[in-house]
């Protein structure tokens, strides 16, 4: 009986050494970046925006840490452009939700490629985001910084934009539509925003129908994000799969600029790359009133109608 009972002690530590070596190597995991410093470098496409907004911007870019008392935040981080400092200007604000398990030091080169075109752009260490919960406290952080803060009276509050992924997309519905500052907001992208039926299995259940601001929305061809499945309010459709994102679109009014759009040959995990110039653009069209950045979503010959890297396209203007 003794010797049963050593073998069950010994099975018994193995599992819990196991478990504990387990979590360490999750832990190392989650602090190291998911995409290098100079990801951009590796994007290709043959349409002529879509390759200028790929790229870095003009500014070189700054970065501060605020430490606040949240554990699912633990700190706002910040990236803007350098100049931001000696000048007496305000500066467009644009909200990231992170994905699912991921923290904005995962991807730190995305935050500081989008600041160098002259945006303020704001994170946190929130690995579960699909409620805005976290993203409205960041944004209300933001809001009422002190003047002890190098970005004080820098943030305009006019222009303030929300991009979100996978659970971060629907975090960033929700935060939109569901949370006070969500007035605050003058435009969002979202990609691969998980579904409703997933969104709503998962706590993060959002109602496309109070969107109201201008809304770029994207997801990939892939299976990840679409299954194929034929019934996806049934069945599990992928993340985010095309009828998603139809639906999401007919449920907004036409009386707000609205465009939907999938990445061919795009997994789930390769929308944040494969988005980025696009999404860049969106933001310096509607935040920044860049006229050829327009270009690529605006009119008949909008650039987004004949690039190849994108499909199933259906905009209202």
């Amino acid at each position: 009986m003794k010797k049963v009972l050593k073998v069950i002690g010994i099975i018994i530590l193995v599992i819990i050494i196991l478990l504990v070596i387990l979590f360490i190597m999750n832990y190392f995991n989650s602090m190291k970046p998911i995409i290098k410093d100079n990801y951009y470098e590796d994007f290709t496409t043959n349409s002529e925006l879509e390759k200028k907004y790929a790229g870095l911007g003009k500014y070189e870019v700054s970065q501060v840490d605020y430490k606040i008392d949240n554990k699912a935040i633990k700190k706002v981080r910040v990236w803007y452009p350098s100049k931001l400092e000696k000048e007496n200007k305000e500066y467009p604000v644009i909200i990231v939700v992170n994905a699912s398990n991921t923290r904005s030091l995962n991807y730190e080169p995305f935050f500081k490629r989008l600041a160098s075109w002259g945006f303020v752009v704001v994170g946190n260490e929130d690995g579960g985001t699909g409620t805005g919960e976290s993203t409205s406290k960041t944004l209300n952080y933001m809001l009422n910084l002190t003047s002890d803060s190098i970005l004080y009276n820098k943030i305009d509050k006019d222009n303030i934009g929300i991009v979100g992924y996978s659970q971060g997309g629907a975090g960033a519905i929700r935060a939109v539509t569901e949370f006070e500052n969500g007035k605050y907001y003058k435009t969002m992208f979202t990609g691969s925003a998980a579904y409703s039926l997933l969104a709503k299995n998962m706590g993060w259940e959002y109602d496309a129908k109070k969107i109201n601001i201008p809304y770029f929305m994207t997801s990939g061809t892939g299976s990840s994000d679409d299954s194929g499945t034929i019934d996806i309010e049934v069945e599990f459709g992928g993340v985010a799969p095309l009828k998603s994102i139809i639906d999401t679109y007919n449920k907004m009014s036409n009386d707000v600029l609205k465009i939907r759009a999938r990445v061919k040959d795009a997994e789930h995990e390769d929308m944040l790359v494969k988005t980025d110039s696009y999404m860049t653009a969106w933001f310096m069209y509607q935040l920044q009133n860049d006229e050829e950045a327009g270009k690529i979503f605006i009119g008949d010959n909008a650039e987004i109608l004949s690039n190849k890297n994108w499909q199933d396209i259906e905009k209202n203007n």
